[in-house]
């Protein structure tokens, strides 16, 4: 397939304009990090894209508040630490954000790769449908155990505590440096929303 007719990036961050204006979603983009002044349309998008085998284009937008980004972390652990010291810098995590990623909530988990790499393993992560697990059952094992982890802090929905404090946890790993081990956790409240479409 051939992109013709101008740049893809202009071209999301036009359709992130116009869905902004013609939607009525709020402006919540400011132009610098300091001085605040807000871009009034939302744009710049933050666009990700990655260039794999095939004919045709996938587009993926997950739209996402910044209460529950601001709750999320990256630990650059040892190897030293393995999974249980993983696990717990996860459950870690889930435990100091408590009520205001507006629980139940869906964790996403990016193990090795790099500092950028995890970090966008785990907002990948967050994309996987409800329900699914990871394809490697030891992933998905590890998935069920955090899950429980995390429902036994007691946060609960919107932290008022009970059982239900994540819907999912979904963990994405890659190949890393013998000398690391990188953990990120991208946290999302439990509207969870992505729409796709193939072109």
């Amino acid at each position: 397939m051939h992109l013709v007719g101008g740049d893809l990036k202009e071209a999301v961050h036009e359709g992130e304009l116009q869905g902004c204006m013609e939607g009525y979603l709020r402006q919540t983009i400011v132009e610098d990090p300091f001085r605040r002044k807000n871009t009034g349309d939302s744009t710049p998008a933050d666009i990700v894209i990655d260039i794999v085998p095939g004919e045709n284009v996938r587009v993926t937008v997950a739209p996402k508040g910044f209460g529950s980004e601001n709750m999320s972390q990256i630990r650059m652990l040892t190897p030293g630490a393995g999974i249980e010291g993983a696990e717990e810098a996860i459950v870690d995590i889930c435990r100091q954000a408590g009520g205001n990623p507006c629980p139940p909530m869906v964790v996403g988990v990016g193990i090795g790769g790099n500092f950028n790499k995890a970090a966008l393993m785990a907002k990948k992560a967050l994309l996987r449908p409800l329900g699914e697990h990871n394809e490697d059952p030891f992933y998905a094992e590890m998935e069920g155990r955090l899950l429980e982890k995390i429902n036994q802090l007691g946060t609960g929905p919107q932290g008022f505590g009970g059982k239900t404090t994540a819907l999912a946890v979904n963990v994405l790993a890659a190949p890393t440096h013998i000398a690391g081990l990188p953990v990120a956790v991208n946290i999302n409240c439990h509207v969870c929303r992505h729409g796709e479409i193939i072109l």
